[in-house]
């Protein structure tokens, strides 16, 4: 009698296994979009913006590069801008190095 109830027992545990592996893919989608929103779509945003601001910028805006200068745009082409550090010293950056831009007369401030 023991036999009969253990293969019972056997035959039910494929349908358990089944449930567990939806549980399983239920769970990984849960944690992708869980990623995207926390991670990825964030990102985006911030690279999205980056790059308008990089487009918008202008000779004679003050801002800070990635390295951590200060400096007014004296000059702008394709890829490189030319930043005023002092009077008469000017340092060529690439555009995407530029991290904010400051509001006006920041710089005079700061002296």
């Amino acid at each position: 009698m023991n036999v009969l109830i253990a293969d019972a027992l056997a035959e039910t545990a494929p349908a358990a296994q089944q449930q567990g592996g939806i549980v399983t893919l239920l769970m990984m989608v849960l944690m992708f979009v869980a990623f995207y929103f926390l991670l990825i779509r964030p990102q985006q945003k911030r690279a999205k913006e980056h790059k308008a601001m990089v487009a918008a910028l202008a000779k004679g805006d003050e801002v800070v590069t990635a390295g951590g200068l200060l400096g007014r745009i004296a000059d702008i082409s394709e890829n490189f801008l030319t930043l005023e550090v002092a009077d008469g010293v000017q340092v060529k950056v690439q555009r995407q190095a530029v991290q904010a831009v400051l509001p006006k007369g920041t710089l005079k401030s700061m002296v």
